[in-house]
């Protein structure tokens, strides 16, 4: 067959979100990937028995969470220990996260301590949406007196976005992305790539198709009305709908002329985000109640996932690292400087490691809401009938792997009733909304 309801570009997190709701809603989908497994940025590898994801991953309790139990996903994992330490001045301190380790921590004054501890039983009542147009220096400046736990917000609010720009962040969708976490954060046994199977089985119930290994060249479109997909091969999939969950300048490079569409705009707006990874698995943790570090005045993150997921056969422990990017990076002095993380928490790691992965300049997501003149991508390309974008740039306040479920129900969403508007013209009804 090479006629469907919806074609979708894309079978990372996003396209699979969309297949799976699509196909549920009763249509034809079929979904085209140029590798040769699904899951994009969410696939996970195994090396030596240990499972590694392409840097770090967890999932928040928030619109991924919901949406992927809505498909049935079990989602079997953990939820993470948060006892966690800082880096500060090149040591290790106890970091504020409960009572205890807020009594012991040297990191805060007593006033800074019941400041933290404030703005903590704040987040679940926030309204972080007047802070939208906010940068996150001008929130954390202008809300948070103590000195020090200021410097402690920009590590927790750069661990909850991956983002490195505190003067271009919109302040709203990171403090609502942490107040996410805050509720739980779950790791998931085997890695990422069991929700990619997940959601594809899920998608495979309702009958959506899968062509891996296969590459679209164009989106076919005239008159203003999308036709289908043009593939590598000059085959065409002819489609009423189609859903690129690709990045922005993707997007761009598959529409015929696109500069005069939205998907202009969008590109050019998009800031992309990235980070340094090094995963090790190791036999044993030198320094087992050292798992969760927050560097503070450093831009790393460090956090022993199988604390709390299965992530080996054998009981190798799987430690993440993540060195934040800005526009620069340098891959030799980010790996060394996350070694040298790993050197102060884990002393004498290297005698037991059994797998490493390292990322030099991975992508996290292709847009962050900022606060230069930004619009709101999607979910529809209002240039051209039938054509939707949907991935973790297509924000409407959403992050990360939030903005590419969020984003592929919008698109669903307005397929569904801009097919139902026709249907009813179609019968020559009016409908009052």
């Amino acid at each position: 067959m090479t006629r469907y309801d919806v074609a979708i570009i894309g079978g990372g997190m996003a396209g699979l979100t969309a297949a799976a709701l699509a196909a549920k809603a009763g249509k034809r989908v079929v979904v085209i990937e140029k590798q040769s497994r699904l899951g994009g940025r969410a696939i996970t590898n195994k090396k030596e028995g240990a499972y590694f994801n392409l840097g770090g991953h967890a999932l928040y309790k928030g619109d991924a969470y919901d949406t992927f139990r809505e498909l049935g996903c079990e989602l079997k994992g953990g939820e993470p220990s948060i006892d966690a330490y800082g880096i500060w001045n090149g040591k290790l301190s106890v970091l504020p996260t409960g009572a205890g380790s807020l009594l012991s921590s040297p990191l805060l004054t007593w006033k800074g301590k019941m400041e933290f501890i404030g703005w903590l039983a704040k987040f679940a009542k926030l309204d972080t949406h007047k802070y939208d147009g906010v940068s996150l220096r001008e929130w954390i400046e202008g809300q948070i007196k103590d000195p020090m736990v200021r410097h402690i917000f920009y590590s927790l609010l750069r661990t909850a976005s991956y983002v490195m720009a505190p003067d271009l962040q919109a302040a709203g969708p990171v403090l609502r992305s942490l107040a996410s976490a805050l509720k739980g954060v779950l790791y998931l046994d085997e890695g990422w790539g069991s929700v990619v199977e997940e959601l594809r089985a899920s998608a495979s119930r309702h009958g959506a198709a899968f062509r891996t290994g296969h590459q679209a060249a164009s989106v076919f479109h005239q008159k203003g009305i999308v036709g289908g997909i043009v593939m590598d091969d000059g085959t065409l999939i002819e489609a009423g709908n189609v859903i690129i969950a690709a990045s922005p300048a993707v997007a761009h490079k598959l529409v015929p002329h696109a500069d005069s569409t939205s998907l202009k705009r969008w590109k050019d707006q998009a800031i992309e985000v990235t980070a340094a990874c090094l995963d090790v698995a190791l036999r044993k943790l030198p320094k087992p109640k050292q798992q969760f570090v927050y560097g503070i005045d450093v831009p790393v993150f460090l956090t022993n996932q199988s604390r709390a997921a299965k992530l080996s056969a054998d009981g190798s422990q799987v430690v993440c690292l993540i060195k934040y990017q800005g526009a620069e990076s340098d891959s030799e002095k980010d790996l060394r400087e996350l070694e040298s993380t790993l050197d102060l928490v884990q002393p004498g790691w290297r005698a037991e490691v059994v797998a490493k992965q390292y990322l030099p300049r991975i992508t996290v997501c292709h847009d962050f809401l900022h606060v230069r003149d930004r619009v709101h991508p999607g979910p529809n390309v209002p240039e051209i009938e039938g054509l939707y974008v949907a991935g973790d740039w297509v924000s409407h306040g959403e992050l990360l792997v939030d903005a590419a479920t969020a984003s592929a129900k919008r698109a669903v969403r307005h397929m569904l009733a801009a097919e139902s508007r026709e249907r009813d013209v179609i019968h020559g009804h009016r409908v009052t909304l």
